[in-house]
């Protein structure tokens, strides 16, 4: 691995090998699982881009085009909405495993925009699940008809990933990437489920007043016919690729979109995405033994942010909100909407961390907080005047939740230049500490900027 290592690291003498990572982190053996521990956004491409060089294949397990990943490899920027952060790497295999709904446009268009970079992406270094279902036209037509004509509508980002995976589970009018290199499977299953859609669409737009137009099955045909010119070659039996290579001896490294609160059995439902998105999606998103899994890395922030609908305790609707956000760039990879932004919650985190099994902590963003005179968690929430700790299943009780905040002295030096634990600020390493205490799991790992050097290990 040394001279692997070497080589991928040659450029950024300054950023940390894959051995400091590793065994700073704790993670030399066994495959690990990176997973975000908040409602998103918590910087999981930036961990799993630093780590791939330990790993052989790295997997996304659930979500869609809707998740998006920003990594910094030196001066370059890379967003990602589908293709895993391993791409980034040589010789590295990368898989899109049956949990994840793909948008075959988006991803080709990925593909493209990786390709004109320079970045080697084709069936050597990338395998598409045949498993994995399609979002399509109709999909994302669904999408924003629910959005427009619904009372307490979610806030998706309109991609069609609810939809798609309504008929993943429905059954009927479902297409899975494996229909796609069948041409005579593609064309009756378009038509079939077009004429369907077409009627129960423009019914639910006809009720609402909302104008509709129908999906053309020809257009659509066409489109993921020139879509499988360059997929195509990549699509393939991923769950027995995977055992494979789990017999022959390949460290896995698997990577979550959303995130822990956003899961669809485990989040602040209704308001969550329609995949497992906790560790607990790795098993079903991959086909991959729970006993296997040996290490899960929780990514969450230094604070709190959240993007569409539903209730978020330590919201800060302050210039301490207004701060955070703009000094974090909070807003969407994929949307480019604005995150709501507030304080660390600690009551959602000892949940989430407890629910995903996290072994490590990686603490990302903490130079936001930089600045501030005065620092603030929640440590337990108050519902209808009595105090508790639990994390509540029912969302109306989260939403009458008022924080219990507990003071913290604040950092008002610059943490960008640190590069181990012992360089920061000791309220830097007090609020750290705190965190740890509450959640009884180790901060192995800090960020303290976007770019890979900018990395604090412990």
């Amino acid at each position: 691995m040394t001279s692997e290592v070497a080589s991928a690291m040659s450029n950024q003498t300054t950023v940390p090998s894959a051995e400091q990572l590793l065994q700073s982190m704790g993670l030399t053996n066994g495959h690990s699982a990176i997973v975000g521990l908040q409602w998103g956004d918590e910087g999981k491409g930036k961990v799993v881009d630093l780590l791939t060089v330990g790993f052989d294949t790295v997997v996304r397990y659930n979500g869609g085009a809707n998740a998006g990943h920003t990594v910094c490899v030196g001066d370059e920027k890379y967003k990602l909405h589908l293709l895993p952060s391993g791409m980034l790497y040589s010789g590295k295999t990368n898989v899109l495993g049956n949990g994840v709904v793909i948008d075959p446009e988006q991803l080709v268009k990925e593909v493209h925009g990786l390709r004109e970079r320079g970045k080697q992406v084709d069936a050597e270094n990338l395998k598409i699940s045949d498993r994995a279902h399609v979002v399509l036209p109709w999909h994302k037509i669904e999408d924003n008809l629910l959005e427009v004509t619904s009372k307490a509508p979610i806030g998706t980002t309109g991609r069609g990933i609810g939809p798609c995976y309504a008929d993943k589970a429905i059954r009927l009018n479902a297409i899975r990437m494996g229909d796609l290199t069948d041409d005579a499977k593609l064309v009756a299953k378009v038509n079939r489920i077009a004429e369907f859609k077409n009627t129960l669409l423009s019914a639910l737009a006809s009720a609402h007043k909302v104008d509709f137009t129908p999906v053309n099955a020809e257009e659509i045909i066409a489109t993921l016919r020139k879509c499988m010119e360059v997929l195509g070659p990549m699509v393939t039996d991923t769950s027995s690729l995977i055992h494979e290579k789990l017999r022959t001896g390949d460290r896995f490294l698997f990577e979550g979109a959303n995130a822990n609160l956003l899961d669809i059995d485990h989040g602040t439902y209704p308001y969550v995405t329609s995949s497992n998105c906790s560790s607990l999606g790795v098993h079903t998103g991959a086909a991959f033994p729970g006993r296997n899994l040996n290490n899960v890395i929780g990514i969450v922030k230094a604070y709190q942010t959240r993007v569409g609908e539903g209730p978020m305790p330590t919201e800060l609707h302050d210039e301490i909100g207004e701060r955070i956000r703009e000094v974090g760039r909070e807003y969407g990879t994929t949307t480019g909407r604005p995150r709501r932004c507030g304080w660390l919650d600690l009551v959602a985190l000892k949940y989430t961390a407890s629910v995903s099994g996290a072994t490590h902590i990686a603490l990302m963003l903490l130079d936001v907080l930089a600045g501030l005179t005065e620092l603030k968690i929640c440590t337990a929430y108050e519902v209808d005047g009595k105090k508790t700790t639990n994390f509540p299943a029912d969302n109306d009780v989260l939403a009458k939740a008022k924080p219990v905040l507990e003071s913290l002295p604040g950092f008002e030096e610059s943490v960008e230049d640190c590069r181990t634990f012992d360089e920061l600020p000791e309220n830097a390493k007090a609020y750290i500490a705190r965190i740890e205490a509450e959640i009884g799991v180790p901060v192995v790992f800090a960020s303290v900027g976007p770019r890979r050097d900018q990395s604090v290990l412990r």
